[in-house]
């Protein structure tokens, strides 16, 4: 963990570290939309992609509810984005970031 990350904001991550060295860009593409689904039902075997897809699903879900409402959905869109390039990132680094309020959503998922 980086020093000047919370604990609350670092998972402590469950995922062995062979598990996330090789399921690094299915984590990563797990906040690409609909691939979140798909990463969460094909992947039940890795820790590390069920944590990032659990986050990405959520966002996939708030990003399409965001849709229908106008010009304030719209922009609330932007953070949906924002957080799913914070989880991407995050992904490709190794890490089980936990996502502001998305979080919270994606533990309640149980897969």
């Amino acid at each position: 963990m980086e020093p000047n990350q919370s604990k609350q904001q670092q998972a402590s991550s469950p995922a062995p570290k062979d598990d996330i060295q090789d399921n690094k860009v299915m984590a990563a593409l797990s906040y690409v939309w609909i691939l979140s689904v798909v990463f969460l039902l094909v992947k039940k075997d890795s820790p590390f992609v069920q944590f990032h897809a659990k986050q990405g699903v959520v966002l996939f879900a708030a990003s399409f509810i965001l849709g229908f409402i106008p010009i304030i959905g719209w922009l609330l869109n932007i953070a949906v984005l924002v957080l799913a390039i914070m989880g991407i990132i995050a992904a490709w680094q190794g890490k089980s970031t936990k996502l502001p309020i998305i979080s919270t959503i994606a533990e309640q998922i149980k897969m």
